[in-house]
């Protein structure tokens, strides 16, 4: 075991040679940078050290990092909490303070005082006080022999016995993540505050200027930013929400640079991506390029369609279904890219030239031990495709009409009436349905069913189709219309005030209709079949994915000593460095790296939902009103940056980042991927894959000009930087 770590951690020269590794690619362990990536860093620009970026002694960037809400990013900018992120990243505290009478999505909001600012109930903050290699300890007595879930259950034991002997304060917690298919563990310490307030959003307008059109595009123009304060005890120490609770003061909060950023200027992404999956054998990519992407956009095609069409005729169904739609929308563009970049960097093709490499230098390194492990890997991938296929359907189908999402959390809860948790678990799903109740909308939920029905009627082989499906088909004349009009029309489980009244008092009666209700007998029996016949071979077949690719993940260390290899994204702490950069993304197409305001009211188009702009904003753009923002081009004009491009790594998660320059300053807030390159989730490549950044003069801009409220700019510590 210690001679394979060593391959990952050794050598810090594996990672300046020009083999296999790419000296912008990659998602870094922050508490490594030191040995293996600061003197490349360095050598690309960067001005300060590793310490900088993390040390437990004393403050560093990391300190200024927290993971909002456990999806997105946020940094801490004053020392009275004040936290940024994305826009896309706040919304859903936005939806949920906003009505018809308050429209905070439409119109922003902003607190002109502390006491102005609003609670979040469930929404909190983590940072990360330490990050411990416990390698050792976790595979301690776990052997290559085992079989998958035996060495699971050594590895639980392990993490189970190592956090209750690590010593932790009041306020800590731990966890322990795998990293490289679980041949190496690591210990993360975690504080969490759960006083998060909301402070500022700009409106829609500004804050997802260009939605679906735009989202994953470049060029883009979008103010993606929203403002929170994190709240603490009077003991500076995290506590649950009180209205005397007082602004946490940090350990770091980062200071903000107005230089702006140039050509090839270095730049460094600091987050927690979520996932990725840059080890795949070629089967895996290639049915990731030709069946389970294409098979989920069609169904998200379909979804988003009915969405938009109500969305677009009715305001207040506009507000209830924003997040919803935003949410389905994001992946089913990100997917369509992914096939674009697959394709145009010819990424099968890629995996099977590292393959070929790969088994050429297994021969010429006497490495026979690992002589049969890619190919029965691929072999399982080819295994497993038309199960992952029916799986993709299943949850992509049920995961969409909201009638199925109801009876299964009742189901959930019918499943936890015997544990020791049941009452915790009724209070969540209360919850749950309280709000699923509340942003549904029963007309748009039945043609979504009627509309994704003939999917999974049609698009799979018999044997997976539930009989009862069958049988209301027939039932139902063949018509799905009339189907979906018959259910929506007498389920007892679209009537909030029965259902929630019944979980509140007797959820058992609630269970008694499953056998009389036809849309619970549908969706159970769609979930039995599942559940029986598709997750038990899943499950064989991916335990065998598991052992092999954890297998391959360590022969290819073994293989290709010339390259020092990162951990796949896992949502823990990452620092992911690049330069600033335009790109090609086809034939005759050359892209810059910076946007302007010019290109806002270009894009304009009155009373557009996706490219409205405020008056407010077209009057400061007309009078040139930047404040202390614009900047002077080459011919003398005077212009606001809005967004830049660079070639860091990120993914999901990476959303609300921040863009630190040379000297660790914020300069923008990452909230976005070029199209073309949201395959660097499996494949990066250097020449296509570039993330986009809401830079941070703008975003000032917005906070000082357009909304009035200096005295968040007041908090902040602002540095020149040489401008």
């Amino acid at each position: 075991m210690m001679s394979f770590l060593k391959k990952f951690f050794g050598l810090a020269a594996g990672l300046l040679c020009m083999g296999l590794a790419k000296a912008d690619e990659g998602m870094w362990l922050p508490q490594l940078l030191e040995n293996l990536n600061e003197k490349r860093m360095q050598q690309l620009g960067m001005k300060i050290g590793a310490k900088d970026i993390y040390d437990i002694n004393k403050g560093s960037l990391k300190d200024a990092i927290v993971s909002f809400g456990g999806f997105c990013t946020g940094e801490v900018v004053s020392e009275k909490g004040l936290v940024l992120t994305n826009h896309h990243c706040g919304f859903e505290a936005v939806q949920k303070h906003s009505t018809l009478d308050r429209n905070y999505i439409r119109d922003g909001f902003w607190a002109r005082n502390q006491a102005e600012e609003l609670p979040n109930e469930g929404l909190f903050v983590t940072f990360i006080v330490r990050i411990d290699d416990v390698s050792d300890q976790v595979l301690n007595g776990v052997r290559d022999d085992m079989k998958e879930n035996e060495r699971q259950s050594m590895v639980d034991r392990n993490i189970n016995m190592l956090k209750k002997t690590t010593k932790l304060s009041n306020f800590e917690n731990a966890f322990v993540s795998p990293f490289f298919e679980g041949n190496k563990y690591y210990l993360f310490i975690t504080e969490t505050f759960k006083d998060v307030r909301l402070v500022g959003a700009p409106p829609s307008s500004i804050g997802n200027f260009g939605q679906d059109s735009d989202n994953w595009m470049w060029p883009r123009h979008t103010g993606d930013f929203s403002v929170f304060r994190i709240y603490a005890g009077r003991d500076n120490r995290p506590a649950e929400y009180a209205p005397d609770n007082i602004p946490y003061v940090p350990k770091k909060a980062l200071s903000i640079s107005l230089r702006g950023m140039k050509q090839d200027d270095f730049t460094m992404i600091f987050g927690f991506p979520g996932r990725t999956s840059e080890y795949l054998p070629s089967e895996a990519v290639r049915q990731i390029v030709e069946v389970n992407d294409p098979a989920k956009i069609m169904i998200r095609d379909k979804t988003l369609a009915i969405m938009k069409k109500y969305m677009q005729a009715d305001e207040a169904l506009k507000i209830k279904y924003a997040s919803k739609y935003a949410g389905i929308a994001n992946a089913w563009k990100k997917w369509q890219g992914e096939i674009l970049g697959l394709t145009r960097t010819n990424g099968v093709q890629k995996k099977l030239n590292y393959e070929a490499d790969f088994q050429k230098r297994l021969e010429a390194g006497n490495l026979g031990k690992y002589r049969t492990v890619l190919g029965e890997l691929n072999k399982v991938y080819k295994a497993i495709e038309p199960y992952a296929l029916t799986r993709d359907y299943y949850l992509e189908i049920t995961g969409k009409i909201e009638l199925f999402g109801i009876i299964n959390r009742l189901r959930t809860l019918k499943d936890a009436a015997n544990k020791p948790d049941y009452a915790k678990e009724r209070a969540a799903q209360l919850e749950k349905l309280t709000a699923l109740y509340k942003n549904l909308n029963i007309d748009v939920d039945k043609d979504i069913f009627a509309e994704l029905l003939p999917v999974y009627m049609e698009k799979q082989k018999p044997l997976y189709i539930a009989p009862v499906a069958k049988q209301q088909f027939e039932q139902y004349g063949k018509d799905y219309q009339q189907w979906a009009a018959a259910l929506y029309a007498n389920s007892i489980f679209l009537d909030p005030a029965k259902v929630l009244e019944g979980v509140r008092s007797d959820p058992s009666v609630l269970y008694e209709l499953f056998e009389k209700d036809a849309a619970a007998k549908l969706i159970i029996g769609m979930a039995d079949l599942y559940n029986n016949t598709v997750t038990p071979k899943l499950n064989e077949l991916q335990a065998g994915i598991n052992r092999l690719q954890r297998r391959y993940m360590q022969a290819q260390t073994e293989v290709f000593t010339d390259k020092t290899f990162y951990p796949d994204a896992n949502s823990t702490l990452r620092v992911g460095f690049g330069k600033v950069d335009g790109y090609n993304p086809a034939d005759g197409v050359t892209y810059g790296y910076y946007t302007y305001l010019d290109g806002v009211i270009e894009k304009y188009i009155p009373g557009d939902y996706e490219f409205d702009v405020p008056e407010k904003l077209r009057r400061l753009y007309r009078e040139k009103d930047f404040g202390h923002y614009g900047v002077r081009d080459s011919l003398g004009g005077y212009r606001m940056p809005v967004c830049f491009i660079a070639s860091n790594h990120t993914t999901g998660g990476n959303s609300g980042s921040p863009a630190l320059d040379a000297n660790g300053n914020l300069t923008g807030i990452n909230f976005d991927r070029v199209w073309e390159g949201t395959m660097s989730d499996i494949s990066y490549d250097a020449s296509i894959c570039r993330n986009i950044m809401v830079d941070i003069r703008y975003v000032l801009f917005i906070i000082e000009k357009y909304a009035g409220a200096g005295h968040l700019i007041r908090e902040m510590k602002l540095v020149d930087a040489g401008k």
